[in-house]
This record gives structure tokens, C-alpha cells and sequence, in this order.
């Protein structure tokens, strides 16, 4: 009789962060539960990666302050909450080579999976916004022309379901075509 893997013990963010970068696989951590990330499919990785590049591009010819990390980087959410977005965008000084948690960031990107829909949109969508610093939500769709852009109004959340022309950022200042998102 073969053994069941060990669950993972209930935790908060910094010690996940600790017990997560010895594990192999992406993980996030819902109340205190770390929780394995499905592998992703590869027309996942190709949007991902069109949009890691395009908006690190459009950073470069800007010559903003900021700073692009792809899939990663932990966002913590709260004491017991941490998720591992797509791509996301920070201002100001550069995080340190050792860091682990990205604690400002001003765009988030979220590429859907079967797996993950539901909680990109739901559950993700909430809880990022919690954090006063998020200005903008992408939820990019691999298998369509599809983003849902969700942006910071004052006290308001907008959403707007794009599937062509271009996202203006602002805050920090650039705009992107949605076509260098779902490159082919």
C-alpha cells in the first residue's frame, strides 16, 4: 500500500513563502492552505510570455520606473492569503535580488486555464483589488481574443471585455495593442 502525500501544514504568508521555495511547481496559498498549481497548457505559456514581453517593451520605450516580473513573484494578499499571478507590474526602487514577495504592484496579470477560470475571476479579481496599489486586473483568455480589463476608479472597479484595439495604463503611462497579448 503506497503512502498519500502529506498535506501541506496550515501556514501565513512568510512561512509559505519559506516552504514554498523549496518545493518544486508553482503554488499559492487560500487562508492558509498552500494549494499546487495545475500545469498549464502550451497556448498558456505563449500568452503569457507575449505579455511579459509587451509589457516589458512598452515599459523600455516609455522609460518608466518600473519593473515587469513574470510568473514568480508571490503577491501577498493578507496574513494567510498569497497568490503567484501571470505577470505583474511594480513602481519605484527595484525589489532585492533575494526577495520572494513583490508588495506594490500596479498591474496584475492573470492568464485563465480550464483549472483557474473560476478563481481568476472571482475569488482573484476580489482580492487583488484589496491591495490600495493595484490600479489594473488583466484577465487574458489563451484560447480567444478576449481580456477582461478591470481598473481602479476611485472607489469604483470598471470592467471592460476587449477583444481588439489597445489598454491604456494609466497610472504608469503606456498603452498596449491587445494583439501582442494573444500572440498566435
Amino acid at each position: 500500500m503506497s503512502a498519500q502525500p502529506q498535506k501541506p501544514p496550515r501556514m501565513n504568508v512568510d512561512e509559505f513563502v519559506l516552504w514554498a521555495e523549496d518545493r518544486p511547481g508553482r503554488w499559492e496559498l487560500f487562508d492558509g492552505e498552500a494549494v499546487a498549481q495545475a500545469s498549464e497548457r502550451a497556448a498558456h505559456w505563449k500568452v503569457k510570455f507575449a505579455t511579459q514581453a509587451a509589457l516589458l517593451a512598452a515599459v523600455k520605450t516609455k522609460d518608466l520606473r518600473c519593473h515587469v516580473v513574470p510568473d514568480g513573484a508571490t503577491v501577498r494578499i493578507d496574513a494567510t492569503s498569497a497568490y503567484e499571478p501571470d505577470a505583474l507590474v511594480y513602481r519605484g526602487e527595484e525589489v532585492a535580488p533575494s526577495a520572494l514577495i513583490v508588495e506594490n504592484p500596479l498591474i496584475i496579470v492573470e492568464v485563465l486555464s480550464p483549472w483557474t477560470e473560476r478563481v481568476d475571476r472571482g475569488r482573484k479579481l476580489a482580492d487583488y483589488f484589496r491591495l490600495p496599489s493595484v490600479t489594473h486586473y488583466l484577465v487574458i483568455d489563451p484560447d480567444q481574443p478576449l481580456v477582461l480589463h478591470h481598473l481602479r476608479s476611485g472607489a469604483d472597479i470598471l470592467t471592460r471585455v476587449l477583444r481588439e484595439g489597445a489598454i491604456v495604463f494609466d497610472p504608469p503611462g503606456f498603452e498596449v495593442a491587445l494583439s501582442q497579448f494573444n500572440q498566435p
